[in-house]
């Protein structure tokens, strides 16, 4: 027996994840862009006049928040100026494809795109930096350049915030990986809305109650065209392990991805809880809350031949770089030394020879085993 629509009475295409509704195909359209609608207006994300990059990688996420926000924009006169924003990480068989994808959008939706590239930006692709490092911690470098990268971009083409795709199951993601990291500092601003607010450029998320599998219906049921292949060097990201757990409860309770990020929304830290202040990196000027930025450390490590120097808290190879900083310094003082040394002893050697026409001196030059000085024209 056909499904009725629960909003309509029209013939159900469709149950929806995130509410279990069965919903005919414009029912489902009306439904998932009218929660989109109410978070940007809750949240109040945006003002007239604005000029907003959107975060576009040819994926799913960002292909579908493309499409929703020129559609939102022009449905409710938001009076943003819309542009679209790519990263290049230089990751061959991938992102090559995945920006051609992006780049068909930019027609589809008439917007105008911005690439930037890590080889541009860094002077490393990510190939190469795998290269470096292996698939351990690739997806390390590959988030922290991609993050200051979309800044870099944005800063570029002059805007005022810029919109990510993050998606509900991500952020309850990020929730949980933190929880097992136990970064408080993370915990506590990952679930908010727009981040980056104390610097230069905000960054919202228009999806964060938005269901993955919504999203990806979405795109279906609407033709849209996007990218669908995973990242080459992501099998073995930690953030996949965190995706597993997720699906595997949202099995059991679909709304556990909404729980979640609720009850990160409801964290609070003790007051005497020493948290991370943010100010700016002393060599790039970018965001941090260190004295030199994640970005400047990591390459710091590829260009000086130690890519691990950036990895962890404060890893092993940051202290044997330290140790053998100090080492080079004292050989070259050590060296230093030397060299006085022995142009001091080549000065007193050079003040003790007076010359060829000193008295004091004998051209020995000139002596044969035969011959013999003329001693009487010696003094002494």
């Amino acid at each position: 027996m056909p499904v009725s629509c629960s909003i309509c009475d029209g013939k159900a295409i469709l149950k929806r994840p995130k509410t279990g509704d069965a919903l005919c195909k414009e029912c489902f359209y009306y439904a998932f862009e009218e929660e989109i609608h109410k978070t940007i207006i809750d949240a109040k994300l945006f003002t007239a006049g604005e000029t907003v990059a959107i975060g576009a990688s040819g994926g799913k996420d960002s292909t579908v928040l493309a499409y929703t926000m020129k559609e939102l924009n022009q449905r409710y006169n938001y009076g943003l100026d819309l542009v679209l924003l790519s990263v290049d990480e230089g990751i061959t068989g991938y992102r090559d494809d995945s920006l051609e994808t992006v780049k068909r959008n930019q027609l589809q939706y008439d917007l105008p795109l911005k690439i930037v590239s890590y080889e541009d930006l860094y002077g490393w692709s990510m190939d190469s930096i795998v290269k470096q490092i292996g698939l351990k911690n690739n997806c390390t470098f590959c988030g922290v350049f991609r993050r200051q990268a979309l800044d870099r971009g944005a800063m570029m083409m002059k805007v005022d915030k810029i919109v990510t795709g993050h998606n509900a199951d991500d952020i309850a993601e990020t929730v949980i990986m933190n929880v097992l990291r136990g970064d408080i500092g993370r915990l506590r601003r990952c679930t908010a809305i727009t981040t980056g607010t104390d610097g230069a450029l905000p960054r919202c998320k228009p999806f964060k109650y938005t269901y993955e599998k919504e999203i990806v219906m979405y795109a279906y049921f609407k033709k849209l065209d996007y990218f669908s292949t995973e990242c080459i060097y992501s099998p073995n990201a930690y953030r996949g392990f965190a995706r597993a757990y997720i699906k595997d409860v949202e099995k059991i309770r679909p709304s556990a991805i909404i729980d979640i990020i609720h009850s990160g929304e409801s964290l609070s830290v003790k007051k005497d809880v020493r948290l991370p202040v943010q100010g700016t990196c002393e060599r790039c000027g970018y965001m941090s809350s260190n004295p030199v930025c994640k970005a400047c450390v990591l390459l710091e490590g590829l260009n000086r031949g130690l890519p691990r120097l950036g990895i962890g808290k404060l890893h092993k190879e940051r202290r044997k770089a330290d140790e053998a900083e100090k080492a080079k310094k004292a050989a070259e003082n050590l060296n230093s030394e030397d060299q006085k040394s022995c142009d001091n002893s080549s000065e007193q050697s050079n003040n003790r020879n007076c010359g060829s026409s000193c008295q004091c001196s004998t051209d020995i030059s000139k002596l044969t085993l035969n011959s013999k000085p003329d001693v009487s024209k010696l003094e002494f």
